[in-house]
């Protein structure tokens, strides 16, 4: 008769569903930062734009949220000492979007931080996001053999979409050799 194996071996837990979501592979590295900083959840941090729109998020970043006695927090927000006055009037915005991500009432105000237009001493807050990439063309023949088939999906939002994962696969330079 055949045993199971013990919990205690050495090997590594194996995976029984195929792929998994890259939030619970990276999730746990991600959270104790986050949580240092008062933020219970990296959503805010990572989906800033999408949260208080793109206006808001071209001229602030989210510093910290400290919470205090009663319900509520307080997100500190960093600014140019320009936009200062019009992030203030813009308050209730930031709270009402935040709270709507959170799904409650997790922040009761927003404070405001000014900081020089290029950021602290040494510029390490820049307040535009990471420039993309410049990768390669994609090699016409590879690409055409990875979007064969695709022109007979009815949606056009997701064929357009798996038609840019097809040309950032082929044009990845470390895929080059298959």
């Amino acid at each position: 008769m055949a045993q199971r194996p013990t919990e205690t071996s050495s090997k590594p837990a194996r995976r029984m569903r195929g792929f998994e979501r890259a939030v619970t592979l990276v999730g746990p590295e991600l959270r104790n930062p986050a949580e240092r900083r008062g933020f219970a959840e990296t959503k805010l941090l990572t989906h800033w734009a999408e949260i208080v729109g793109p206006d808001i998020a071209e001229i602030a970043l989210p510093l910290k949220i400290k919470f205090g006695r009663g319900f509520g927090g307080t997100l500190q927000v960093l600014t140019t000492g320009a936009n200062a006055p019009m992030l203030a009037m813009q308050k209730d915005v930031i709270v009402t979007r935040v709270n709507a991500c959170y799904g409650y009432s997790a922040i009761k105000d927003v404070q405001i931080t000014q900081t020089a237009p290029t950021g602290f001493a040494e510029g390490r807050v820049a307040f535009e996001g990471p420039k993309p990439k410049n990768r390669p063309a994609p090699d016409p023949a590879r690409l055409s053999r990875a979007t064969e088939g695709l022109d007979e999906i009815t949606d056009p939002s997701l064929r357009d979409a798996l038609r840019k994962l097809a040309g950032n696969i082929v044009s990845n330079t470390r895929n080059q050799n298959s």
